[in-house]
C-alpha cells in the first residue's frame, strides 16, 4: 500500500481570500500562477459584488535558488558532482571507497563554507527581517552537514566497531563547537579556576571525550587550590589511563574490552571509597567517567541535545559498540534525554533513522523537511555510487537517484543562470535525462541573444534536431493566410512556435520571430535559415523586398551575398539571392549577364507577380545603353511579362487622390517600358540582322 505522510502545509498568500472566492491557478516549470476568480465558494450564494484581489500571484517551489550564497553552493557542488560521474569507471576496491569519502568531505567543505558565509551576514544584520532569515538557513544548513557527515560515518566509511566511536566523537566535537568560546573566555581571564564558567568548561570537555585538555584544566585548578591537588591528580590519572583505541594502535577489541573493563573498575572503586567526596565537581567528573546515566542526565544543558548524549553515553559504558547496536543506545537515549517532555523534531527522525541504517526513510524524511533538493539529490547520488540503493526502484518508472536528482534539476532551470548547471545534472540520467531535458530546456526565457547561443549550442551538442510537429506548420500556414502578424506577442503562432515545436528548432523560430519585432532583418533571416524554417524564411525575404522598393537599397549585404546553398530554402529567398546578384553584376557591369539574370528571374516564374513592375524597372537602364544588351527574343520576352502584368490589373470601384496620383504613376512606368522596348526591339532587329547579312 502506498504510504501517505500527512496533509501538506498550507501556504497563505496575502490579500487572497480562498474562504469566499473560488481560486483560478497555473502551472508552471518552476512556479505556479494564482489568482482569484469571480465565482464564489458555495454555489447556492448569490454574486456579490465586491472587490476581490487585483493581483496575479506567483508562487515558487524552490525560492533557494534565487539565493545569492546558496547559489555558491549550487554552483560548487555541481563541480563536484560531475568529477563523481567522470572519475565512477576508474574507481576499484580501496580506492573506491577513499575516493567517495574524499567526495564527501568535498560535499561537506562546500556546505560549512557556505555556512560560515552566512553566518556572516546574519551577525553583520542580525536585527532585520533579513538578518532572521540568514539566522535560520545556517540552522538549516548545520542541519545538512551534521546529517551528511553521520551518514559518510555509517554509509561510506562503514566504520567498524571501535574506530566507529572514534568517528562519532569528532561528528559531536565538529557539530557542538561552543566550548572553542567558553575556553577561550575562562583561559583569558586573569584567573581561570576562579572563573564562573571553569567547572562548566572542565565537565564540557570530558563530555566530549577531550581529557588530555580537560586535565589542562584540573591541573590549573591543584595550582589555585592545594587543598584540591591530590583529588585532581587521582582524577586526571584516570583520564590518562583511560584505554582509548587510537587510529594506528594495533590492539584488538578484545584487549581493549579487557583494559577498558579494569579502568572502569578502577575508577568505581574511587567513588565507592570516597576520594571526591570532599569535592562535588569531582565528584560529579567521576561519575561521568563511570557512564552513569543519572550523572550524564545532570548536565543536560551542557549536552545540549540528545546525539551528543548519546556519543558520550557510548564513550563511557560501551565504546566497542557495533554498528548494527547503535539504533538501540539511539533510541533509548532519545527517550531518556527528552523524557517524555517533548516529541521528537524532524531532525531527530533523520538521525534516528540513520542510526537504523534505513537509508530510504533518511531521504524520505530529508525530503519532507529540508526546503529544497539540493541536499537529497547530492546524497542519494552519493550513496547510488556506494551501492546501496540498487535495489530501489520507484513505481512510477524512474531509480530514486534519478527521480531526486531531475526534481532538483527543475528547480535550476526556473533561474536565468543556473539553467546550465540542470543540463549536467540531465545528461547524468540515463533513463528520463533527455526528455527531462527537452521539455525543460524548451521554455527557458530566450531574454539575450547570447543566452539563445548557449541554450542552441547545448542542443547541437545533443543532437536535439528534430522535426517540427505538425500543429505548428499549420499554425503558421493559417496565420499567413489570415494575414496575420507572426511576429506579433501572444499571436497564435508565435505560442504554438513557443509552446510545442522541439528544442533546436524551437528556439532559433523564436530568435527569428524576435528579430522581426525588432526590424531585425538580417537576424531574423540567419535564424530562419538555421531553423530550416521555409515559411518564416519567405516571409523575412519578402520583408527585405518591400524595405528594398521603399529605401532602394539592402540592408545586410555581408549575409545575403553569402547565402550560398541555403537560399534553396524557399523560392522567395532564393529570388532574393539571385536579385542580390543581379545588382551586383550590374555594379560590376557585367550587363549582359545582369540582363539574362533579370529576365530569367521573370520568366521562370521565381519572383513574386508584385515585384514584376521593380524588375522591369531596373531593365530600363539596360535598356537604355549605346550597345544592345537585350535580343530582339529577350525584348519580345519582357514584352510579354508587360503585357501580362498590366492586362491583369483588377478594375476598382470609385478610386481617390492617392490612388490616382500612383495610378498616374503607374502609367508612366509603363508608357516609359512600352517605348523603351520598343526602341530597343528595333535596334536588336537591326543588329541581328546586319550579322545575318554579313
Amino acid at each position: 500500500m502506498e504510504e501517505f505522510d500527512g496533509e501538506p502545509t498550507v501556504t497563505w498568500i496575502p490579500g487572497v481570500n480562498s474562504q469566499k472566492k473560488q481560486m483560478c491557478f497555473d502551472w508552471g516549470p518552476g512556479e505556479m500562477l494564482v489568482c482569484e476568480t469571480s465565482f464564489n465558494k458555495k454555489v447556492s450564494e448569490k454574486p456579490e459584488m465586491v472587490a476581490g484581489c487585483p493581483f496575479i500571484h506567483i508562487i515558487r517551489k524552490d525560492i533557494d535558488v534565487y539565493s545569492k550564497i546558496l547559489r555558491k553552493l549550487f554552483n560548487e557542488s555541481h563541480g563536484i558532482f560531475v568529477g563523481l560521474q567522470r572519475i565512477e569507471e576508474e574507481l576499484t576496491g580501496k580506492s573506491r571507497k577513499a575516493q567517495l569519502v574524499r567526495v564527501s568531505k568535498n560535499y561537506r567543505s562546500v556546505i560549512r563554507a557556505c555556512m560560515e558565509e552566512m553566518h556572516q551576514f546574519a551577525v553583520a544584520d542580525k536585527d532585520s527581517a533579513s538578518g532572521r532569515q540568514f539566522s535560520s538557513q545556517v540552522s538549516i544548513l548545520s542541519a545538512m552537514e551534521l546529517i551528511w557527515n553521520l551518514c559518510e560515518i555509517l554509509f561510506i566509511e562503514v566504520a567498524p566497531a571501535g574506530p566507529l566511536l572514534l568517528y562519532l566523537l569528532d561528528w559531536v566535537r565538529l557539530h557542538v563547537c561552543e566550548v572553542d568560546n567558553l575556553s577561550a573566555d575562562v583561559l583569558g581571564s586573569e584567573n581561570p579556576s576562579k572563573h564562573e564558567s571553569f567547572w562548566n568548561l572542565v565537565t564540557t570537555l570530558v563530555l566530549q571525550g577531550r581529557l588530555d585538555e580537560a586535565r589542562q584544566m584540573l591541573s590549573k585548578e591543584a595550582d589555585a587550590n592545594p587543598a584540591s591537588a591530590g583529588m585532581c591528580r587521582v582524577l586526571g590519572d584516570l583520564m590518562r589511563t583511560m584505554p582509548v583505541l587510537s587510529p594506528g594502535n594495533t590492539q584488538t577489541l578484545t584487549e581493549l574490552e579487557l583494559r577498558w573493563q579494569h579502568w572502569h573498575e578502577e575508577c568505581e572503586r574511587h567513588l565507592q571509597d570516597g576520594t571526591f567526596a570532599s569535592s562535588p565537581h569531582l565528584e560529579s567528573l567521576c561519575k561521568v567517567l563511570l557512564g552513569d546515566d543519572a550523572a550524564l542526565l545532570e548536565q543536560k544543558e551542557l549536552l545540549s541535545n540528545w546525539y551528543h548524549f548519546l556519543v558520550t553515553r557510548l564513550l563511557y559504558s560501551q565504546p566497542t559498540v557495533k554498528p548494527m547496536d547503535l539504533h538501540l543506545y539511539a533510541q533509548s537515549s532519545l527517550d531518556l534525554f527528552l523524557g517524555g517532555e517533548s516529541n521528537p523534531e524532524p531532525l531527530d527522525n533523520i538521525l534516528m533513522a540513520a542510526f537504523e541504517f534505513d537509508i530510504h526513510q533518511v531521504i524520505k524524511e530529508c525530503s519532507i523537511a529540508l526546503s529544497n533538493w539540493w541536499f537529497v539529490a547530492h546524497l542519494t547520488d552519493l550513496l547510488d555510487h556506494c551501492k546501496l540503493l540498487q535495489s530501489h526502484n520507484l513505481y512510477f518508472g524512474s531509480n530514486m537517484r534519478e527521480f531526486l536528482l531531475l526534481e532538483y534539476a527543475s528547480g535550476l532551470f526556473a533561474h536565468h543562470s543556473l539553467w546550465q548547471l540542470g543540463v549536467d545534472y540531465c545528461d547524468h540520467c540515463p533513463e528520463l535525462g533527455r526528455v527531462s531535458l527537452e521539455l525543460h530546456i524548451e521554455r527557458i526565457p530566450l531574454t539575450t541573444e547570447q543566452k539563445a547561443l548557449k541554450v542552441l549550442r547545448v542542443c547541437e551538442q545533443r543532437q536535439m534536431t528534430e522535426q517540427e510537429p505538425t500543429r505548428v506548420g499549420r499554425a503558421v500556414d493559417e496565420a499567413r493566410r489570415r494575414s496575420i502578424n507572426l511576429a506579433a506577442p501572444g499571436s497564435a503562432a508565435q505560442l504554438h512556435l513557443e509552446a510545442t515545436e522541439k528544442p533546436l528548432r524551437s528556439i532559433c523560430k523564436i530568435l527569428a520571430m524576435k528579430a522581426v519585432r525588432n526590424n531585425r532583418l538580417g537576424s531574423a533571416l540567419s535564424w530562419s535559415i538555421r531553423a530550416k524554417d521555409a515559411a518564416f524564411a519567405t516571409l523575412v525575404s519578402d520583408r527585405f523586398l518591400r524595405d528594398y522598393c521603399e529605401r532602394g537599397c539592402f540592408s545586410d549585404l555581408d549575409l545575403i551575398d553569402n547565402l550560398g546553398p541555403a537560399m534553396m530554402l524557399s523560392d522567395r529567398l532564393t529570388f532574393l539571392g539571385k536579385y542580390r546578384e543581379f545588382h551586383r553584376l550590374y555594379g560590376e557591369k557585367r550587363f549582359v549577364d545582369a540582363a539574362s539574370l533579370l529576365l530569367s528571374l521573370m520568366t521562370s516564374q521565381i519572383a513574386p507577380r508584385s515585384f514584376w513592375m521593380t524588375l522591369l524597372t531596373d531593365a530600363l537602364p539596360l535598356l537604355e545603353q549605346k550597345q544592345v544588351i537585350f535580343s530582339a527574343e529577350q525584348t519580345y520576352e519582357l514584352l510579354r511579362c508587360l503585357e501580362d502584368l498590366t492586362s491583369g490589373r483588377p478594375l476598382c470601384g470609385e478610386p481617390d487622390a492617392q490612388q490616382l496620383q500612383d495610378d498616374d504613376i503607374e502609367t508612366t512606368k509603363v508608357e516609359m517600358l512600352r517605348l523603351a522596348l520598343a526602341r530597343n526591339l528595333a535596334r536588336s532587329i537591326i543588329k541581328e540582322g546586319s550579322l545575318e547579312g554579313s
